[in-house]
């Protein structure tokens, strides 16, 4: 089997990418990296295919068009079972997730646990950079989620996680409904009414210092809409 794959999709990451690559490589020298490149205008997928041709752990899927968060996770977990990968870890390209966490969400899924999420809000997380009311809205957002979908996990809305082979393979038996951010409630969402196992690993997480933030109020509302489609069909 081929190990852990380590995908981060992109769009307008050019200031990040290369960095984050190489801090990935120290955090995690035995996994490969997949860099799911949404036809970035900023050239993000040409510095990672100049990167390509000295480091033999990273491959790049070079979408045609901005297709959404989503649909990008899904193309990487199709890729990683296409691939003999034994689990997939999702990450944001900014720094906002801490490379150095990533062997203690892999440890995680190696030790039995089907989906470990670098969590904010368990004892041991915290969040640094961001103003009193983003705080205030990620804090109710993912109490809103948790309370109309009876949801365990309390960090509902991060990207930071790693999923086992069992969680691939559930997960891609039906594709997203949601494309942004909001699919990340709709994956938890799935794994957890299916009975997998799921554990937090506290995470210190960090707003980004260069490029910006793809969150938007469209975003914001479809994850509102998301969370309230879902819990319609509990």
């Amino acid at each position: 089997m081929a190990g852990q794959l380590i995908c981060i999709p992109t769009y307008d990451e050019a200031s990040n990418i290369l960095r984050l690559v190489e801090r990935v490589h120290e955090a995690a020298p035995d996994a490969d990296v997949l860099v799911i490149d949404d036809a970035s205008p900023d050239g993000t997928g040409d510095l990672v295919r100049d990167r390509m041709l000295k480091d033999a752990q990273l491959e790049i899927m070079a979408r045609p068009l901005k297709l959404g968060l989503g649909t990008a996770y899904m193309a990487g977990f199709a890729y990683a079972l296409q691939h003999g990968y034994t689990s997939v870890l999702t990450m944001d390209s900014d720094f906002s997730h801490p490379p150095e966490r990533i062997p203690a969400l892999i440890a995680a899924v190696e030790s039995g646990t089907h989906l470990s999420v670098g969590s904010r809000y368990v004892p041991g997380g915290a969040i640094q950079g961001w103003a009193p009311g983003r705080r205030v809205l990620s804090a109710t957002a993912n109490f809103v989620a948790r309370q109309l979908l009876r949801l365990h996990t309390h960090d509902c809305t991060g990207g930071f996680r790693c999923y086992s082979l069992r969680a691939l393979q559930f997960l891609v038996t039906k594709p997203l409904r949601s494309s942004g951010y909001s699919a990340l409630v709709e994956l938890l969402t799935r794994c957890e009414r299916a009975g997998l196992t799921i554990v937090e690993v506290p995470i210190t997480f960090t707003d980004r210092t260069l490029g910006q933030s793809k969150i938007s109020r469209q975003e914001i509302f479809r994850a509102m809409v998301t969370v309230f489609r879902l819990a319609g069909r509990s």
